[in-house]
């Protein structure tokens, strides 16, 4: 298996080279040369599998270069009960007729990032100690990846991590689970701006190849293959659960604020996944539901992004948007270069034409958009009629899924985050404070270690020069 660039580079890596460096050198992003494909017979043998051993299948087809038995050690000592609570790793539980939560969130900092970011850091350990390396990692998160990444990093030889966060704005508890970490390999950095201003600084250090080379800057955030990669076990699992045998067909419903998460679904559907639909929600941030629904991407500045209740998905510049687009487009390198280089640059945005607007039909998807009062409404009516307390991006996703069901096509909405993130809006909804692991009880009291940066690239290399790993 090798993998091009969304933006033209013919030039086939393997997965391990791409694992350690984030972008291509030319701007764009890691895909396979081609999908797997799973034929029938296929698809039911996987259907007996454990979490484990179905997460080896699938990173089997993608991953060629790290020997089979190690491999397998990895992806065993990742997905187990331990760690994220069950035997089925991702359970999933009826919540009405037609509708289930496929529970994401039951790793060590209670978000979907777990499920990829607890792989990743293996991979990287693994991949470095075989090169005798080490790594500079640098993200930018809107909530849940900057924590999901330090958890999974912290410790680990030869990886620093550099997180970029937007100051203020996260709730009190993601915050408090990034800023309180004191491992000397982990390194936050509050960003005066948005989240947006946080990915462009990753993507313009990642662009300047020759820093990017001499200080090894690799990335975590979801413009990295192998966390995607990691993401479309989930869709698989959760499948196999709720169906009875693979003539059957289901939907996803999936909060959407970089498209990382949805795109994993995008890929287990290529695959052929029986996915029906893949119905994207956002919240106020509504850039991706406007391109579903008219074919035009247009980007807001700092100032039109929204603060909102569901804060992992303030985000209108969708990083992981281009791997879709690129097939959307026929694979065609020098358009999807032009849209999201210059055109995006110049215009703000770009509209796809009338013919490619058709052809987003065949890869399944549909949107809706979310407020913080449909956020409540959810939330309250969830808690009222099912005894379930669901977060705000979780609402999200089922007030979106409900306007999107068909019968007797099961619909799984991803639950992505725990309440316990997000205590303030579930107090406002429901007058009451969710519950919250033990060793997470008093985390906002915590010391916090951290540095506040303005919006500027050159500062952040300057930081990254003075703490890399040696």
């Amino acid at each position: 298996m090798k993998y091009i660039s969304t933006r033209g580079d013919r030039t086939e890596r393997g997965f391990s080279e791409i694992l350690l460096e984030g972008l291509a050198p030319d701007g764009g992003l890691y895909l396979p040369v081609s999908y797997p494909k799973i034929d029938a017979p296929t698809l039911e043998r996987w259907r007996g599998l454990s979490y484990a051993e179905l997460a080896y299948e699938i990173l089997s087809l993608y991953i060629d270069d790290i020997p089979a038995a190690d491999l397998k050690r990895l992806v065993s000592s990742t997905y187990t009960e331990a760690v994220f609570g069950t035997p089925q790793i991702v359970p999933i539980r009826p919540l009405e007729p037609g509708v289930w939560l496929e529970a994401l969130s039951n790793g060590p900092t209670l978000a979907f990032k777990d499920m990829a970011m607890q792989l990743l850091g293996a991979l990287f350990e693994y991949e470095l100690a075989r090169r005798g390396q080490t790594l500079n990692i640098l993200g930018a998160t809107s909530g849940d990846t900057g924590s999901a990444a330090e958890y999974a990093m912290r410790g680990k030889r030869g990886v620093s991590v550099f997180m970029l966060s937007p100051h203020g704005r996260m709730s009190p508890f993601q915050q408090a689970q990034m800023f309180s970490l004191q491992d000397a390999n982990i390194h936050n950095i509050a960003i005066e701006g948005v989240f947006d201003d946080c990915q462009d600084i990753v993507k313009a250090v990642s662009a300047d190849l020759d820093f990017k080379r001499s200080y090894r800057i690799g990335t975590v955030n979801s413009i990295n293959w192998a966390r995607m990669l990691a993401q479309v076990v989930y869709y698989f699992a959760g499948y196999f659960q709720a169906t009875a045998h693979n003539g059957q067909k289901v939907s996803f419903a999936v909060p959407s604020g970089n498209f990382g998460n949805i795109c994993a679904g995008h890929v287990a559907r290529m695959m052929g996944l029986p996915i029906e639909r893949l119905v994207l929600a956002t919240n106020e941030n509504d850039v991706l539901d406007e391109f579903f629904r008219t074919g035009t991407y247009r980007v807001r500045r700092s100032a039109e992004t929204f603060e909102t209740s569901s804060p992992s998905m303030d985000i209108s510049k969708a990083s992981n948007f281009e791997r879709f687009v690129f097939d959307l487009l026929g694979r065609d390198g020098a358009r999807t270069a032009e849209l999201f280089g210059p055109a995006l640059a110049r215009d703000g945005g770009f509209s796809i034409t009338a013919e490619e607007r058709v052809r987003i039909g065949s890869f399944g998807f549909v949107s809706g958009r979310s407020t913080h009062a449909d956020r409540l409404a959810t939330i309250r009516d969830t808690w009222a009629r099912f005894g379930s307390l669901i977060d705000t991006h979780t609402a999200d996703g089922l007030k979106v899924a409900r306007e999107h069901l068909q019968p007797d096509v099961p619909m799984l909405v991803l639950e992505t985050a725990l309440p316990a993130k997000f205590a303030a809006t579930i107090h406002e909804a429901l007058g009451r404070e969710p519950e919250r692991p033990a060793a997470l009880r008093d985390i906002e009291s915590l010391p916090k270690r951290f540095t506040v940066m303005p919006v500027d690239a050159s500062r952040v290399k300057d930081y990254i020069v003075r703490h890399v790993t040696a």
